[in-house]
């Protein structure tokens, strides 16, 4: 595609390219011509491998340096004029520093290579939520992996015109040495350097980078909501459609939620979805909370992905998918542990070694990964591309606690339930951390993600609520409460849509709560447990509140709360005292 005529993104691309000096430049157009020959090219230079047309047409396989296998928290950064506007939990560095220092990096990085030049739109393209951004790169990989997760090509240089406002991403994998490899972020520029890792997270900036890190700073500055949320569609049998936007950390189950097919005790009902992992959400004109997904495609993670845990999500990589860092069969399939069926005899593991069954070694990257187009999953919702986007009848927050938090919460009000997201989290576990059952706060599952002060973002949260007359409901769920034999009390997957139609029913009015110290819970008989794969007495266990374990967890939060230190809402440590009050007050009259 020859250069467009806007004289804004022609002088930044020329000034990129005056510093990167690659042989030579390409505009990407986003058609399917395009990926075709990219494709061939990348399979020409050892990027990319033909996987087994028969089994998976259009399918690709590539692998990573090893060095280079997921997101690096520790260098990512934040560039803003102050280390106060960063906040304690992110990473700062001076705007000037950064630009020094990468300038440095960036100079002759791309000598030999081909810059591409991959516009892309975040949102459906003629929805006024969306934003353009522009991403230079030196990798094939990250191009044709931006052409699924986004909407790229001619489609965003027509939605940005003649205008300035894109964001602008510059990438480059470098030599990819761990010792020059940083992701920053200029929030007050909208810009997006990243350099030294080739692998999603850092390498494709639409997503994590410019979704979420810019999205939020921009939700801030605009009054709206950048969120690290799956958005689905529930519909009844009688036709009617609810929206939900949900939150959890990774390993928690939000892909599988998002694409979750219900148990055969709720035949008629339909899950669809609109998005698995990024939400932006805006006050419509009806008062209500709508969102959209800006993303277009999936970037999951493999490893436990099967027709058990998520049957639409393996239906969706059967075609036109680029898979990362799983293992190979001897045939040209993929594999990975905890896929369907016996685990072969003899693969290729993801480093390229030839691994037999019984192995120690993990045959594909816990981390690997699959980019499929949105438009395979045969659970899409029709609204994916809905300018206005869906509106949203309730929030939804969960972690990974085997005890104290319930199945399901309701909060009081806005406030209670920015409090509830706010202190979400999940355990560790004795291989990450040597310590068992230490709870890592994760605010709106979005402590890695969030591009300006954690206690101002969550302000912002509270300042939202003058903007949205018909508040949706905010919910806390945990699917991982155990027993005391250490296994799980609740079935999980499908049966997740017991707690989902609650809520929906809350939604419409149609039923009521028992209110606790803590929050609003369902009355008996309201949750339909028709056909659940769980005891009475291990439902009884999951949906139990112990106040003296939310004594305790309420006592554990002010540790979190002190790191956030100055900047947290007044609002939020004043939930908490008077949570913690109620709690004693219960237990005074148990007691009694």
């Amino acid at each position: 595609m020859p250069a467009p005529m806007n004289h804004h993104l022609r002088s930044w691309v020329d000034e990129m390219a005056k510093l990167c000096k690659p042989d030579q430049v390409y505009w990407c157009d986003g058609s399917d011509e395009e990926r075709q020959r990219l494709t061939a090219e990348a399979v020409k230079a050892g990027v990319l491998q033909p996987l087994n047309q028969q089994k998976l047409p259009g399918c690709y396989y590539g692998r990573s340096n090893p060095n280079d296998v997921a997101r690096v928290e520790h260098l990512t950064f934040i560039c803003t004029p102050t280390q106060e506007e960063a906040g304690p939990t992110n990473n700062w560095m001076d705007p000037s520093e950064a630009y020094a220092k990468l300038s440095k990096l960036y100079d002759g990085a791309m000598k030999g290579r081909t810059l591409y030049v991959v516009p892309y739109i975040m949102g459906p393209a003629a929805s006024p939520f969306s934003k353009v951004g522009i991403e230079l790169t030196d990798s094939v990989y990250v191009a044709l992996n931006m052409a699924i997760m986004t909407r790229m090509g001619k489609v965003a240089l027509d939605r940005l015109g003649e205008g300035a406002d894109f964001n602008k991403g510059l990438h480059s994998v470098r030599d990819c040495n761990p010792d020059n490899r940083f992701i920053c972020h200029f929030p007050q520029d909208n810009t997006i350097w990243s350099v030294g890792s080739g692998y999603g997270g850092n390498a494709l900036l639409g997503k994590k980078c410019l979704a979420l890190r810019i999205g939020s700073y921009l939700a801030r500055k605009e009054g709206w909501l950048a969120e690290h949320m799956l958005i689905l569609e529930a519909e009844s049998p009688q036709g009617e459609k609810t929206y939900v936007a949900a939150a959890f950390p990774s390993a928690c189950g939000k892909t599988n939620f998002a694409m979750m097919i219900p148990p055969p005790a709720f035949e008629g009902w339909k899950i669809r979805t609109v998005g698995d992992d990024i939400a932006w959400m805006r006050v419509g004109e009806d008062g209500r909370l709508w969102a959209v997904n800006p993303e277009n495609g999936y970037f999951g993670v493999a490893p436990g992905t099967n027709y058990k845990t998520n049957p639409n999500a393996m239906k969706s990589i059967e075609k036109d998918t680029l898979y990362t860092n799983v293992a190979l069969t001897p045939d040209g399939d993929v594999w990975w542990e905890g896929k369907d069926g016996e685990v072969p005899e003899t693969l290729t593991d993801w480093k390229g070694n030839p691994w037999k069954k019984g192995s120690t070694e993990k045959a594909a990257h816990p981390n690997s990964r699959f980019t499929a187009p949105a438009r395979n999953n045969p659970a899409l919702s029709d609204k994916v591309d809905d300018p206005k986007g869906v509106p949203i009848s309730a929030i939804i927050f969960g972690g990974r606690r085997s005890t104290t938090v319930p199945l399901v919460l309701e909060a009081f009000n806005w406030t209670h339930g920015v409090y509830m997201g706010s202190t979400m989290g999940s355990e560790t576990t004795a291989a990450a951390t040597g310590a068992v059952g230490v709870v890592r706060r994760d605010p709106m599952a979005m402590l890695p993600f969030c591009g300006y002060d954690c206690g101002s973002y969550l302000g912002h949260w509270l300042e939202m609520q003058s903007r949205i007359p018909n508040p949706p409901h905010m919910y806390l769920v945990n699917w991982f409460r155990k027993g005391q034999d250490g296994k799980f009390l609740w079935p999980g997957y499908g049966d997740n849509m017991r707690v989902l139609k609650w809520m929906i029913d809350r939604a419409h009015g149609r039923v009521g709560v028992q209110e606790t110290p803590i929050g609003n819970v369902p009355k008996q008989g309201d949750l339909d447990l028709n056909g659940v794969k769980a005891t009475p007495a291990e439902v009884a266990q999951a949906t139990r509140i112990d106040l003296g374990e939310w004594e305790q967890e309420l006592g554990s939060q002010t540790e979190w709360f002190q790191k956030l230190g100055k900047t947290l809402p007044r609002a939020i440590a004043l939930q908490r005292e008077q949570l913690l009050e109620a709690v004693k007050t219960a237990r005074k009259v148990q007691g009694s």
